[in-house]
């Protein structure tokens, strides 16, 4: 029977940084880069992943190794007898559960995009025509609920086919092949007439528009990005440190993935940007960036199907390598929970919960579009990402923090000898007063001000 460990170093990074790759790269990212005014927000970014992504990371990874166990479990051998931290491992539990089910839906509609263009659906499409694609799908339940089952069921069979067979061999080959795709789109962007002026844009920092957002409001946008981004906070990556052995420490480790998802994620900006200024579409344009104005890019380039499909084919690979590495954190869960050491059991059990569970938001757009929970415009899926994003991510990175930091905790010395166990980059031990103290009020500051700013 395949052990319950990666088989490689490179398997864990590729992994690692396929959880943190997804639509929180390549498409959140580069909407929010352009509401936000470009290159000052970018700097912004780099700033907040070094300064409070790769610390918080690094502590997510040393919990899920030196516990050894899911999620749900983690805590139970290292905290301090009598303790409660064992109740974030529940939490960190239903963050997963409820990250997937809207997520898988969103993925649903990136598979569908690149069916389309592959097929030629989009062919001698006019603006009107791709602007109606998108409202015709997310008003029909058939499509929204049958895309979302194909992401769930391609998840749940290369997951049931083992850790190492299946999750790590898979997501190898997928982010290769991811990465390279988007360096082919990146090279074609910049052959694109007028390309220079989206670079410029995306790459140069111009402060006179970050005063007109307010420098505040794009370091908080900075910051929340960085954390989406990685997928902190909710036992998603501690997990895979549960699956991996002390031969190397875990900052240098946090550094490379977190230059994997970063370079994703700005190479994504290096092909929508130039593409978008090439063809005069709005950067603005918010979440249907993706949706509508890429289409209509491709529907006015030469080849244009050819470039979309592979642009939908990357976006598809990075929503899926997200997918399979939360619900690698739901299967582990349910057998920690169960006792259960069938895989393939728990894959079938935990397939059919989740894509029933991924319904309500499948069906947010259209049957149950009535449902309006924070007002006209708004919907399950609203509802279900402000749980995760604005609560569940900032929240558990907090805990985390503190546990790592506190004597109430696992303490600093605790958590400083399982990061710098192995080769290569050590956590220095004169960071105890900044990640004790800083950290935990920034990240607490944020997640206020982004509840304030989000109820306004």
């Amino acid at each position: 029977m395949e052990g319950s460990k990666l088989k490689s170093r490179l398997g864990f990074i590729l992994i690692s940084a396929g959880c943190a790759i997804g639509l929180g790269n390549v498409w959140k990212f580069p909407y929010i880069t352009g509401q936000y005014g470009g290159g000052v927000f970018l700097v912004l970014y780099f700033a907040m992943l070094i300064l409070f992504g790769i610390p918080v990371m690094t502590m997510e990874f040393a919990i899920g190794r030196a516990g050894g166990k899911a999620a749900v479990r983690m805590y139970d051998d290292i905290e301090p007898k009598g303790s409660k931290w064992h109740i974030h491992g529940y939490v960190g539990m239903i963050g997963c559960i409820m990250l997937m089910m809207y997520y898988a839906v969103v993925a649903g509609w990136i598979v569908r995009y690149f069916v389309r263009f592959l097929t030629g659906g989009f062919q001698g499409a006019d603006a009107d025509a791709i602007g109606a694609e998108f409202g015709a799908m997310l008003s029909s339940p058939g499509i929204n609920i049958l895309y979302t089952g194909i992401v769930v069921l391609i998840s749940f069979v290369v997951l049931g086919i083992g850790i190492q067979k299946g999750l790590e061999n898979v997501t190898k080959y997928m982010m290769i092949a991811l990465l390279f795709i988007m360096l082919v789109m990146a090279i074609k962007a910049f052959t694109m007439p007028g390309s220079a002026e989206g670079l410029k844009f995306y790459l140069v920092p111009d402060f006179a528009r970050t005063k007109e957002i307010g420098f505040i409001n794009v370091l908080m946008g900075a910051l929340n990005q960085a954390f989406f981004t990685l997928s902190i906070g909710i036992g998603a990556m501690a997990v895979f440190g549960s699956y991996i052995n002390k031969e190397r420490s875990l900052l240098g480790e946090s550094i490379n993935i977190t230059i994997l998802d970063t370079f994703v994620a700005v190479t994504a900006g290096l092909i929508i940007f130039p593409a978008c200024f090439s063809y005069g579409i709005d950067v603005n344009a918010g979440p249907s960036l993706l949706f509508v104005t890429m289409p209509n890019v491709f529907a006015n380039m030469a080849l244009g199907r050819l470039w979309g499909t592979l642009f939908f084919l990357f976006m598809s690979f990075a929503a899926l390598s997200t997918a399979f590495a939360v619900y690698e954190n739901v299967i582990s869960n349910f057998m920690e929970l169960s006792g259960s050491r069938d895989r393939k059991k728990a894959c079938l059990i935990c397939g059919i919960a989740m894509f029933v569970l991924a319904i309500p938001c499948a069906l947010g757009f259209n049957s149950w579009s009535g449902f309006a929970p924070f007002g006209e415009g708004t919907g399950v899926l609203d509802l279900e990402d402000f749980v995760v994003s604005n609560l569940l991510l900032p929240i558990g990175a907090i805990v985390y923090v503190i546990f790592c930091t506190s004597k109430a905790g696992w303490g600093w010395e605790g958590f400083l000898k399982e990061s710098n166990e192995g080769k290569g980059v050590k956590m220095p031990g004169w960071l105890k007063v900044y990640m004790s103290y800083v950290v935990p009020v920034v990240l607490a500051i944020i997640m206020i001000a982004g509840l304030i700013s989000f109820f306004k």
